[in-house]
């Protein structure tokens, strides 16, 4: 199997280009990268480490590289309980930036978990999902939404 980079950045920048007009970011990659980012190392942080190979298995290779950059999986899992607290991790793994990103709003900030796991669904399984779902907090578990069958 021979490796493609050029393949890999195109293919990443076509779906970050997608993924900010679906967070009605405009044009700006930067930001929505960013958040994607945020959004990911937050998750891996509070899932076992199990279902994240099992999540990042069916990524596509440049969305492995973005889940697992900087990853220390013996790291101590963070007590995150309820969308406070995640949204409280998001924005650690976002700063400094995370001020001008989700504008000190909840409202903002929950709006873009939900879409990037909204988004998600077009590489990842309902069942990988719902596995994910499964192994949140009891308070966590509407970020992955049950009707998730488009």
């Amino acid at each position: 199997m021979s490796l493609n980079f050029n393949k890999y950045a195109s293919e990443g920048n076509a779906f970050i280009k997608d993924y900010a007009k679906q967070m009605n970011l405009g044009e700006d990659t930067a930001k929505a990268g960013r958040i994607f980012t945020a959004i990911m190392h937050s998750l891996r942080d509070i899932i076992p480490p199990a279902e994240s190979l099992q999540f990042i298995s069916q990524l596509p290779m440049f969305l492995k590289a973005v889940y697992v950059n900087g990853w220390n999986i013996k790291k101590e899992k963070p007590k995150v309980k309820n969308m406070a607290e995640f949204l409280d991790l998001v924005r650690e793994h976002d700063y400094p930036a995370a001020v001008n990103d989700f504008e000190y709003s909840d409202d903002i900030a929950e709006q873009y978990v939900d879409t990037t796991f909204i988004y998600l669904r077009k590489y990842i399984s309902l069942g990988e999902m719902e596995d994910i779902r499964d192994s949140l907090p009891k308070d966590l578990k509407s970020m992955i939404y049950t009707n998730l069958m488009f």
